[in-house]
């Protein structure tokens, strides 16, 4: 059965339904952005490295300009959950560089790590945007590791934290409590930054900076999608 589950034909057709699924949730989402003038580079098509918790990772891609979808890639694992996500972001008409973010206690075992960071970089260097789950894939959640720190560091990429919230939503039972949306929501994105990784920082002190400025965007939106 598991063997099915994981089946090439499988992992297509489960793609496309809940590539369809978001895509009507999204569209039937009532929106409020919340300083998005911080994110101005994002709206202007130019290169930038977008932070958001795991636990978004599917109601995120409603954040990104459709205009603007060919210039973005997403980070995913190269896991077998990872390519169904992977293939539903495609559905969405969104690309991915395939690899996991650097732990700070063993890179060596990130699988996919190094040639995934060269691939980000060498994107983001020729003019495209990445977005990451800094505390992915299989956390602790909400503790950003080293990963993005550094990819900012050696593009010189501006960081753009974002959150998203709907109400009502569905909250799976996963290590990071995965949002799920649902149509006819009410939806608040919330931006952050944009952010600059100073050649003199420690990347383990500048992650858990940024990652309490990340948890900060992500509990704002959470909060004035709970208000009637």
């Amino acid at each position: 059965m598991k063997a099915l589950l994981r089946s090439d034909v499988v992992i297509e057709a489960a793609a496309a339904i809940v590539s369809a699924y978001l895509r009507f949730a999204y569209a039937t989402t009532r929106w409020t952005h919340v300083d998005r003038d911080k994110a101005q580079a994002l709206l202007e098509g130019k290169p930038v490295i977008l932070c958001l918790w795991h636990c978004l990772v599917p109601i995120a891609p409603a954040v990104w300009p459709r205009e603007y979808s060919n210039k973005l890639r997403v980070l995913i694992s190269q896991s077998a959950d990872g390519e169904l996500i992977a293939r539903t972001m495609a559905g969405i008409g969104l690309g991915s560089i395939r690899g996991s973010s650097q732990k700070r206690t063993d890179p060596a075992k990130t699988k996919g790590g190094m040639a995934a960071f060269r691939d980000m970089a060498k994107w983001v260097r020729s003019g495209g945007s990445i977005a990451i789950t800094p505390d992915g894939p299989r956390g602790p959640a909400q503790v950003m590791a080293d990963g993005a720190p550094v990819l900012a560091r050696f593009t010189k990429a501006p960081v753009i934290m974002v959150g998203v919230a709907s109400k009502p939503c569905i909250r799976l039972k996963t290590w990071d409590r995965t949002v799920f949306p649902v149509p006819f929501a009410k939806g608040v994105i919330v931006w952050g930054g944009p952010f600059l990784a100073d050649e003199d920082e420690d990347n383990t002190a500048l992650a858990a900076i940024w990652g309490e400025r990340l948890t900060a965007v992500l509990d704002h939106a959470e909060s004035l999608a709970a208000e009637v």
